[in-house]
């Protein structure tokens, strides 16, 4: 092996009869979704690796007693922080047992808290650099809009609640721009800690590093935060490449554990919370793209794992910026009723309704990067008013009035938004008394934490919104605590079950011609959460 990195070792039995090779790579390149997709077809048809398999294969790398070290290299890492900050708990488990180098031809933000669980980071020379702290950029569209002849009612409980202020404002205002810096230094705070810890310097030294003009990888050594300038043939031949590529097949995976003394269920909740089933909106639109978490799936899903003899504990994984205010509370229903033990892991996001449905968990365990709270209300509605005029649209109205209030034809009357605002204001009073119960505050804290204000994990720990930081790993294991269960404990991915042989994507199809008639009359809509709930 053309191996320039020292202390290598060559005397432990190797698999195969593959002789000495005791490094391998571990390619790092994605945006790393929690877990597999629970569809089985999804899950083949993924090209996405998860964090799930990157555990599992970290897994097989610790148990490996022939092997010294491991490369992890960077690609195109284009994880949230949260995933980077469980990322780099992988790394620090593996250079426990392993010696363990994270080569960087990026240096940035995201890379390095991922990397920063690695003993050792390297760059090439020719390393970008970009490690100018957190920042965000929001399109404000009210003007843009106004000039097209559309214009945005938007009700919100209380003045924090920005869900819609972009398509309502020409800019933003001061109570957004106030949690927003907030929440982007809870960012650079949660950062310098990682990296100080990782780098053996005091927080001081770690936060300089944001401010230095760092641009170049030659810098970044001097300054401390990386450990080598290198590029990667220097530190790893190539004719280590063939076994690198290779390894995962050659190591063999660790017994499976038995469920004997119980096991933990992992529920996923994905995406906007919607009613009715789970599902991938593919076209980029805003507030309605991306996936779906649909309550009839999360919900059917939980009630599997209450029911389930040898499941002990239930780990609801949230990773979703709100929805439907019905869908949060029949999901929030499952999880303030179970016997067995809940503990919320929360993601990159678990806000408005993904915070609602945490409230009643045993334990809330969250990321330090994790955006949360936003516990408050908001309605809204384009109006086209000027938009119809002018392109000789004439919408004609029959019928009640009060009907036809959520249409975008016109404005709201004064009565009418009063009367939405009342129906805002009994959500956000259910809203703010499911926090209090379930957290054990009292409603004027709730409502001082509320208002529709975003935290990070970090300040949302500090205000007692949830009890611990940590990532998926850290849930299951106060979920088996929780349980009474060993520590290790297997854990399962819960999807609902199965009715009939046909798997759950053909069921669909054939369901799909069964219609359910709805009477006419007597329909309103409501927003909240971003997203729209019929109440008839």
């Amino acid at each position: 092996m053309n191996l320039n990195l020292p202390f290598l070792k060559s005397d432990d039995a190797l698999p195969g009869g593959v002789t000495r090779p005791t490094w391998v790579v571990l390619d790092l390149s994605g945006p790393y979704p929690e877990r597999q997709p629970t569809n089985p077809v999804a899950g083949l048809l993924s090209r996405t690796e998860s964090l799930e398999a990157l555990a599992a294969r970290i897994e097989k790398l610790r148990g490996a007693s022939w092997l010294h070290g491991v490369l992890v290299r960077f690609g195109e890492f284009t994880a949230a922080p949260a995933t980077a900050h469980a990322i780099r708990g992988l790394l620090a488990d593996l250079q426990r047992e392993k010696r363990v180098v994270a080569y960087l031809p990026q240096l940035n933000m995201l890379s390095l808290i991922a990397a920063s669980g690695a003993g050792e980071l390297v760059s090439p020379e020719s390393a970008e650099v970009n490690v100018s702290g957190f920042g965000l950029e929001s399109t404000f569209l009210g003007e843009f809009l106004k000039k097209r002849g559309i214009e945005f009612e938007n009700l919100r409980i209380r003045e924090y609640k920005a869900a819609l202020t972009r398509f309502s404002e020409e800019r933003m205002d001061d109570h957004n721009r106030e949690q927003l810096q907030a929440y982007l230094s809870g960012l650079e705070g949660a950062w310098v800690r990682d990296l100080a810890a990782a780098r053996g310097v005091s927080e001081d030294v770690a936060a300089g590093w944001l401010a230095e003009d760092l641009t170049s990888a030659q810098a970044a050594l001097e300054a401390g935060l990386i450990t080598k300038v290198a590029y990667e043939d220097e530190l790893i031949g190539p004719a280590s490449r063939p076994f690198a590529a290779v390894a995962d097949l050659l190591l063999p995976a660790r017994p499976g554990k038995a469920a004997k003394a119980g096991r933990v269920a992992v529920v996923p909740l994905v995406g906007a919370i919607i009613t009715g089933k789970s599902r991938t909106n593919p076209i980029p639109l805003p507030l309605l793209g991306g996936p779906m978490a649909g309550s009839d799936t999360v919900v059917a899903a939980l009630r599997r794992a209450k029911q389930d003899k040898t499941t002990k504990a239930i780990v609801l994984y949230v990773n979703s910026g709100g929805g439907s205010a019905l869908a949060s509370d029949l999901i929030w229903r499952e999880v303030a009723t179970s016997e067995k033990p809940v503990v919320v892991v929360m993601g990159e996001y678990a806000a408005s309704g993904g915070y609602y449905v945490a409230t009643h968990a045993k334990t809330i365990v969250a990321s330090p990067y994790t955006l949360t709270g936003s516990i408050g209300v908001v309605s809204g509605k384009p109006v086209l008013t000027e938009f119809n005029r002018r392109h000789g649209l004439n919408p004609e109205r029959v019928g009640r009035d009060r009907a036809l209030m959520f249409s975008p034809a016109r404005p709201y009357t004064d009565d009418e938004r009063e009367h939405v605002e009342k129906g805002i204001l009994e959500v956000y009073d259910r809203f703010t008394n499911r926090v209090a119960e379930g957290r054990n505050l009292s409603k004027e804290r709730v409502n001082e934490l509320g208002r529709g204000r975003i935290w990070s994990g970090q300040d949302a720990l500090d205000r007692g919104l949830v009890d611990e930081l940590g990532d998926l790993r850290t849930g299951l294991a106060r979920a088996r605590e929780l349980a009474g269960l060993p520590a290790d404990a297997p854990a399962w991915n819960v999807t609902p079950k199965n009715h009939g042989p046909l798997p759950e994507f053909a069921q669909e199809a054939a369901q799909a011609a069964r219609v359910t008639v709805w009477p006419f009359g007597g329909e309103r809509v409501l927003t909240w959460f971003d997203q729209e709930i019929k109440v008839r």
